[in-house]
């Protein structure tokens, strides 16, 4: 795991606090220090503050999400609403606001380290292919491909938030819900994060062909809805 955070005392005490939890935990004070770290290993999950000299989080957390799909936890400020949209908008999984509880932080790695697991499984019922509205989402890799076969990068977070969509197409889902079976928790007041998320969602089905914002409806004072037919194929056939 690494956390990337140009305060010293926080990067120490996220360290010591998930060494002793079982973690084994890199630090990097910024951007160069971390791609030093990436140039010799992968890590399992990115803690990432967002306000770091040089490139800041949401920078390097496009890098990060351009060539892969790791999971990243952002660090906001508290005050700053606009740090936390911009943060999931940038491609973060999950986000806390600092200063935060240690074993919150732990709660949401845990519940993010898992989501990727199960992810990675290849049991019967992960090794599907949905086809909708000429998109193909592939279960067993977790990719998003259009009629022409050209892959759409997902943040883990949006693909797990597209798979329940289509699995429960022409179903109106509350955000609530949608947070909870996503990331295991619920909302709290003025919680963006479904929101933004179905935003980067219609932007990527924009991408091939079609309008995005008419294939995930918003569904006003009730919640989204994907407005498809589904169907299911075998990967092997």
């Amino acid at each position: 795991m690494l956390i990337v955070d140009d305060e010293r005392e926080i990067r120490n005490l996220v360290q010591r606090y998930l060494d002793r939890e079982g973690f084994a935990v890199i630090g990097a004070g910024d951007g160069a220090e971390m791609q030093d770290v990436l140039s010799k290993r992968l890590p399992d999950l990115v803690i990432m503050d967002i306000r770091l000299p040089g490139d800041d989080g949401v920078s390097l957390t496009r890098q990060l999400r351009s060539t892969s799909r790791i999971p990243i936890i952002m660090l906001t400020s508290k005050k700053e609403v606009a740090d936390r949209v911009t943060g999931l908008e940038s491609g973060a999984d999950d986000y806390l606001t600092k200063p935060f509880d240690l074993r919150e932080l732990l709660a949401r790695v845990q519940a993010l380290l898992r989501r990727a697991e199960e992810g990675r499984t290849t049991g019967t019922a992960s090794r599907g292919v949905l086809c909708f509205s000429g998109w193909e989402l592939d279960i067993s890799q977790r990719e998003l491909r259009g009629a022409d076969e050209r892959k759409i990068p997902l943040s883990t977070a949006e693909f797990d938030l597209l798979r329940v969509l289509v699995e429960n197409a022409n179903k109106v889902l509350n955000r609530d819900f949608l947070l909870q079976v996503t990331r295991g928790r619920s909302t709290m007041p003025f919680d963006r994060t479904i929101d933004v998320r179905i935003g980067h969602l219609r932007r990527h089905l924009l991408t091939g062909h079609g309008d995005g914002k008419q294939l995930i409806k918003t569904v006003r004072g009730a919640g989204y809805m994907l407005a498809s037919e589904v169907h299911y194929r075998d990967p092997a056939d």
